[in-house]
């Protein structure tokens, strides 16, 4: 089958190649791929960033989101027949959604949502996922709170603000002036115009900050929370908590904590917290997301559809930030450019 992998670590080390079809385990589905979807953290995996931690055997192939059709079930997979659709955020070292085929644990898949077309349902897992852990898992979320998400047209962006509004949150966010009407219309209460003002001069007494940019941007996220407000960053620095969710050795850890040391110092002075954020798959929380896209109260925002033989192409428009909102889709359809 054909498939786009990663042959060497790098901005250039991957390209497409035939490969042959996965084998399927006991516990695995296999999907034929009908949409993939970007994320920054293909690029990232890509260029080697945590080969330290994400220990991944060359050649692999890429890709984190997935919507297709099972074509075969392992014997000892309950819940899935072949002809379903299904969608998924496959787990770390198993990934591989620019392909024509992938296996998944059955545990990382659920039905696709009904009212997302395959295309739609691609643009989801990864940054739906990590919304839902960010605001429910981790912030607990209440209704009232205030939350900041940065670069709300964003994939992740745009998936946060409609679910912490959904979870009764008072939302603000930044973006740029040409996307202040799509924010607002998935539930910002506050827009602040990054091009145009400091955000850390006109918000304050957040609960939660959602941080997707890093550097500077981070430091004085901190400054707008609350006193014990958490600020939680998909870029880092890491810390000891990412450590241990990988299962890394206490070293690890131990260079964890010493990356992120000086944010973190920060964070105690001005009586705040601060946390590195990874999402990890979840069949079961993605049922309960598809149910939230089902009933209208979140929507996918996608920004551009791409078919497959030109993935290299889609993941370079996302780096070069041509992106104008939400996400860009990979499809195996033709006539999707």
């Amino acid at each position: 089958m054909k498939a786009f992998v990663v042959e060497k670590y790098g901005k250039d080390g991957a390209r497409a190649t035939e490969v042959p079809e996965p084998t399927v385990g006991d516990r695995d589905v296999l999907v034929r791929v009908s949409a993939s979807s970007i994320n920054p953290l293909d690029k990232m995996v890509r260029n080697g960033e945590f080969k330290q931690l994400l220990k991944y055997k060359l050649p692999f192939t890429l890709g984190h989101d997935v919507a297709g059709v099972v074509t075969r079930v392992g014997p000892a997979v309950h819940g899935f027949e072949v002809g379903d659709e299904v969608y998924a955020r496959p787990r770390d070292l198993r990934i591989g959604g620019f392909a024509e085929f992938i296996a998944i644990d059955m545990d990382d898949v659920a039905p696709k949502p009904s009212s997302l077309t395959l295309q739609e349902a691609a643009a989801v897992p990864l940054v739906a996922l990590a919304a839902w852990q960010v605001l429910v898992d981790r912030a607990d979320v209440q209704p009232g709170q205030k939350v900041l998400v940065h670069a709300g047209a964003g994939g992740l962006g745009s998936t946060v603000i409609q679910l912490a509004k959904h979870l009764g949150a008072t939302v603000a966010t930044t973006a740029n002036t040409r996307s202040e009407k799509l924010v607002r219309s998935l539930g910002a209460d506050v827009v602040v115009d990054y091009a145009k003002e400091d955000f850390s001069k006109v918000l304050s007494g957040y609960d939660l900050v959602l941080d997707s940019l890093g550097g500077a941007n981070l430091e004085k996220s901190l400054t707008v929370l609350k006193p014990g407000g958490l600020a939680i960053s998909v870029v880092g620095p890491p810390d000891a908590g990412f450590a241990k969710q990988l299962g890394a050795p206490s070293f690890i850890a131990a260079v964890m904590n010493f990356l992120s040391r000086k944010v973190r110092k920060q964070a105690k002075a001005l009586g705040v917290r601060y946390e590195f954020f990874f999402m990890k798959a979840s069949g079961s929380q993605l049922r309960e997301l598809g149910a939230l896209y089902d009933s209208g109260k979140l929507r996918p925002v996608i920004d551009s559809t791409f078919p497959f033989d030109r993935t290299l192409e889609a993941m370079a428009h996302v780096e070069q930030g041509r992106t104008k909102a939400g996400k860009v889709v990979v499809s195996m359809v033709p006539g999707n450019d």
